[in-house]
């Protein structure tokens, strides 16, 4: 699967593979080789430029400049310290290069036809500065691509933001592709770092793969192949109460269409038997507009929460345009007390903002909490960007809540309370769109009510939102998204995804 390694974790990797006899500066050579393939592609022609930092990173900078010339590529090599004081394999690795040095100093990107920054790499824990920082600016300006080893210069590789940004300055390298090794890091799945790091290749330099068990990965980038096992396909012979019970519960009059969008997402995904609860007067509303749902009269509150049990519910949406007021609440903290698995969203978590330990003191495992940004900030407000990535604060609040958390965003993050956790790449900024959280919603209760478990369910809901919105692309908007899953789960099904 594709695993997510620290920093820790990713250089325990490359210590591990000295028991199966892997030697350290056969990784850099083929670290090397792999930047200098990428920089072959992205600029076939031109001068390359290569910036060598004091480490092992710069190591792989000069390997690639070697390889570059080998290639009959123009190349300057640029190094931030002198050579001399390289030692064990960066060292070796400057003596392949055995041609000219010239200093930072002396670098114009604008001069390159390609630049390789191998500056710095992931465990860099203080910001540029001096001609690293100018230089981190020149590169966002310049039209040549710049290729990065391991991470752009100035990134946390944990953090995935850039280390000390001073206001108006960039902080570190913008890349047109990041070449990484073994598996990927933080900042290569979490923004800003995604983006920074331009296209990602994930080079293949000799450690193998068994070294993975004793890594102990907790993190995942966020494909099929990691809940694709618990996806709840039917079976022949089912039949629609069998496939699952989903509850979803109804805004006022005037506010039916998110709680709509719902019914719409758990459906497409297979929920056999869905029914919409709300007072009388949203129904008739909601009505003219939802034929595939059954819609069930009840008054707010314990009224509603009583009238979802006695449907056999086996997983609930409360939440989306619910109502950010007492009945919404005491329907949480009721279904929360007896009753179905639950989707938390919007106006459930609103709710709490005031004494979010009375609903982390309600909560169970079979729940997904749902917030964007600032609605994680009402409940956790402790867990703010200070606090570490989004990573550890999506986790911190799983271990919190007792229950799965997704953190929404353009890199949404999973976390489940034992520490598992996942990161969504598959994304596109047109879901930035009124009512396309209420799709996703519906999304993950569709799939919890045919008893996918909880986090599983939250993984493949994200992955699959993020899918229809890439596929539908400009002009999405959230009552496209449902319409766009069947075309996803045949290839899904098919293997094809």
């Amino acid at each position: 699967m594709n695993q997510i390694l620290s920093i820790g974790q990713s250089a325990q990797a490359d210590a591990l593979a000295q028991r199966f006899g892997v030697e350290t500066f056969s990784l850099m050579k083929a670290a090397g080789a792999a930047v200098a393939d990428a920089a072959q592609i992205c600029a076939p022609a031109g001068a390359a430029f290569v910036l060598c930092g004091p480490g092992n990173n710069g190591g792989d900078g000069y390997v690639a400049a070697a390889g570059l010339r080998a290639a009959g590529r123009p190349v300057r090599v640029f190094s931030l310290g002198p050579v001399e004081a390289l030692s064990g394999d960066a060292a070796r690795a400057a003596a392949l290069w055995n041609a000219p040095v010239e200093p930072l100093s002396a670098a114009d990107l604008t001069q390159a036809g390609v630049v390789i920054d191998a500056l710095f790499g992931a465990g860099l824990t203080r910001p540029l500065e001096g001609e690293a920082a100018r230089l981190a600016e020149q590169s966002h300006a310049i039209s040549a691509p710049v290729i990065a080893a391991d991470v752009p210069s100035g990134l946390h590789g944990d953090l995935g933001r850039p280390l000390g940004r001073p206001p108006g300055q960039a902080g570190c390298f913008a890349a047109r592709a990041t070449v990484t090794f073994f598996r990927k890091k933080p900042a290569h799945v979490l923004e800003p770092g995604r983006t920074l790091c331009g296209d990602i290749v994930l080079a293949d330099i000799g450690i193998p793969d068994s070294v993975l068990p004793e890594l102990d990965v907790r993190a995942w980038e966020n494909t099929p192949e990691l809940w694709a096992a618990d996806f709840p396909w039917p079976e022949r012979g089912t039949h629609k109460h069998r496939r699952g019970r989903l509850a979803v519960v109804c805004g006022p009059a005037l506010a039916t269409g998110a709680a709509r969008l719902s019914v719409a997402g758990g459906r497409r995904v297979g929920a056999g038997f869905t029914t919409l609860f709300g007072t009388e007067d949203a129904l008739r509303i909601a009505a003219a507009h939802e034929t595939g749902a059954v819609l069930k009269p009840a008054a707010r509150g314990a009224a509603t929460a009583e009238a979802i049990r006695a449907f056999g519910a086996h997983a609930a949406i409360v939440g989306p345009a619910a109502g950010a007021d007492a009945e919404t609440r005491v329907l949480a903290l009721d279904l929360l007390g007896e009753g179905p698995a639950l989707v938390l969203d919007a106006d459930a978590l609103t709710v709490f903002a005031d004494a979010p330990e009375a609903l982390f003191a309600a909560l169970r495992a079979d729940c997904v909490l749902t917030p964007h940004e600032g609605e994680f900030l009402r409940l956790f407000p402790d867990l703010d960007d200070d606090s570490g990535s989004k990573l550890d604060r999506a986790r911190a609040a799983a271990a919190r809540a007792g229950c799965t958390v997704l953190l929404k965003g353009p890199d949404t993050v999973i976390a489940a309370p034992d520490g598992r956790a996942a990161v969504t790449t598959e994304t596109t900024p047109f879901l930035a769109s009124a009512g396309t959280g209420d799709v996703l919603a519906g999304i993950i209760g569709g799939l919890m009510a045919q008893h996918m478990p909880a986090f599983a369910a939250a993984c493949a809901g994200a992955w699959l939102h993020g899918r229809a919105g890439r596929l539908i692309g400009p002009g999405l908007i959230a009552e496209d998204i449902p319409d766009a899953l069947p075309e996803i789960l045949s290839g899904l099904r098919a293997g094809a995804a």
